[in-house]
């Protein structure tokens, strides 16, 4: 039998199928770019949300708590103890053959300071370690404020983490600026790094 256009039924359902699939194909193409374009204003929210944070200008907490990953961080966190805007510093996630002294040469900070006033984590394995970590220092000092140091593209999803390990804990964001310009290959490495943690913050907050 055919259609009233002349068209034979298996000929109207093999239009009728490409026509499905075609429609499919551009239902799925929206998906996509709408998954996309969430995506991309997600990641510009993180990255603009991350880089306005800024450390007070007269900090005044019970504690420090850096977190390991580059030497800024940690000079940065040991200007903040020099200042006397804390009474302690705990440096989380150092490499187990680490020692204070070599932290105190790379900082040139005094010995003295190191000896006195700062605690080294050996134990963490990554941002949630550090956050149980800087909880039971916190618990053993009785501190109540703690000042958080980390990069900027890692301030946020260390707060998440650092609030789920201890919610009676005042915490003060205190992000280092990172370096993302100069030549081309460090600023993809850069945005790589940016991508790869606003997944990371993602998951946090899931997780």
């Amino acid at each position: 039998m055919s259609d009233p256009s002349g068209k034979s039924s298996a000929e109207t359902h093999d239009s009728d199928t490409q026509r499905r699939r075609g429609n499919s194909w551009w239902v799925g193409l929206g998906i996509v770019v709408c998954m996309l374009l969430a995506a991309t204003a997600g990641f510009a929210s993180f990255s603009e949300k991350s880089r306005k944070i800024a450390g007070p200008a007269n900090l005044s907490v019970d504690g420090i708590v850096v977190l390991t990953g580059g030497p800024e961080r940690i000079s940065a966190a040991v200007r903040l103890l020099e200042q006397k805007t804390a009474r302690r510093l705990l440096i989380s996630g150092v490499y187990p053959a680490t020692t204070a002294r070599q932290l105190s040469r790379i900082t040139q900070a005094e010995a003295s300071l190191f000896n006195c006033c700062v605690d080294l984590d050996k134990r963490a394995p990554d941002t949630r370690g550090n956050a149980a970590e800087a909880a039971d220092w916190a618990t053993r000092h009785k501190f109540r404020k703690i000042a958080v140091v980390t990069s900027d593209y890692h301030i946020l999803r260390a707060i998440v983490e650092f609030s789920r390990a201890m919610p009676d804990v005042e915490l003060v964001p205190y992000p280092v600026a990172s370096d993302d310009t100069g030549k081309t290959a460090r600023s993809f490495s850069m945005l790589r790094l940016w991508i790869s943690e606003y997944v990371k913050y993602l998951l946090a907050l899931l997780l």
